[in-house]
């Protein structure tokens, strides 16, 4: 059951949804902040079903994108162009409504299914806050205007926004799946002319020069080399930016280590488990005069910076078909996880109407 919206909420039918490793990563986390019976699933495009008492920004039959981050333009953060933290609304991994500590979802016994990141939009129907929903052209196509939720606005906006990527510069990106090939994506928009993709699988050199990447790096044959070694030695210095895309410590402070002294940019993107440490040098961190930054969304601002990525697309400035590589219908669900996991997609796009 999925309750109506109470006062600044919207309640959505959900068109069609994508499932992203942070959804498998909480559906098989064991410790807090996971939780159960919890409905996943946050990258996601719905029309407007129904609204609750102080909502104007929507209306019913309006198409919209929830996102896990929300855009209150009330706080002091989110009127800054420094970030897209709010701190009326902070990001957390909640089971419950942002702005009451209940669900709108209950089983048939009456108990409470617990919300994820906002928008738990495996089913059906959801209820979001209004300030995690974004109003969008409804001429869009849904398969791809759901990548928007997540996985695009984070990677290109890591590029874009967070790293803000110089034209000529060199790009290292460990991990390359799909926030790791949004990323060349934008680095390749910002105009980068060299894009290291890092992985284990030498099948996503080839997957990855789609989206941009020049060159490739298996990081099982560095041989007694370090992969930062070789980066440093591929880029005469170290990469100009590095994007930890995998959500590893380790990974984290090679990236760091493979980026150029003096200018270096080490971006993280990468979701860990929580309580996972880094450790650095406070001496090679004075020293080095590198900087290490987190990008949550891509340090995208749903409400004014979402609408000019969506713009890019319609301009086919930025192309997203390449992400799409499976369709399955709702029902379907488990096999997009096993795609997901066995490393067999990219994006899978799950419709709950087809």
């Amino acid at each position: 059951m999925v309750a109506p919206p109470s006062p600044y909420e919207v309640r959505i039918r959900i068109i069609c949804t994508s499932l992203c490793h942070s959804d498998i990563i909480f559906w098989k986390l064991k410790v807090p902040p996971a939780c159960f019976p919890r409905i996943l699933g946050h990258e996601a495009v719905g029309v407007v079903e129904s609204v609750g008492e102080n909502v104007d920004e929507v209306a019913e039959g309006d198409v919209v994108i929830p996102t896990f981050l929300s855009d209150c333009g009330e706080c002091a953060d989110c009127r800054s162009e420094k970030s897209n933290l709010c701190s009326k609304f902070p990001f957390r991994v909640h089971p419950w409504m942002p702005r009451y500590d209940a669900s709108r979802f209950t089983d048939l016994k009456g108990e409470a299914l617990y919300h994820f990141l906002f928008v738990s939009s495996f089913s059906e129907y959801t209820v979001v806050d209004i300030t995690h929903v974004v109003k969008i052209d409804p001429a869009i196509p849904p398969n791809r205007a759901c990548l928007f939720g997540c996985c695009v606005s984070t990677g290109v906006g890591a590029a874009c926004k967070t790293a803000n990527v110089e034209a000529g510069s060199t790009v290292a990106i460990f991990g390359l799946g799909s926030i790791g090939l949004a990323v060349a994506k934008g680095a390749r928009l910002c105009g980068a002319k060299r894009i290291i993709g890092v992985d284990i699988n030498p099948e996503k050199f080839e997957i990855g020069k789609n989206f941009g990447v020049t060159e490739f790096i298996n990081s099982k044959d560095c041989g007694n080399k370090s992969l930062s070694q070789v980066i440093i030695e591929m880029t005469e210095g170290g990469a100009d930016y590095c994007f930890e895309c995998v959500g590893l410590g380790s990974l984290v402070q090679e990236a760091y280590a493979s980026c150029r002294k003096g200018w270096g940019k080490t971006i993280v993107v990468g979701v860990d488990k929580p309580g996972a440490q880094l450790n650095f040098s406070s001496f090679d961190v004075l020293h080095s005069g590198k900087v290490l930054t987190g990008s949550l969304f891509g340090g995208v601002k749903a409400k004014s910076d979402l609408p000019v990525l969506i713009k890019r697309y319609m301009d086919k400035e930025l192309q997203l078909d390449e992400f799409v590589t499976h369709e399955v219908k709702f029902e379907d669900i488990n096999k997009a996880f096993e795609l997901l996991i066995e490393g067999k997609c990219i994006r899978c796009v799950i419709w709950m109407d087809k």
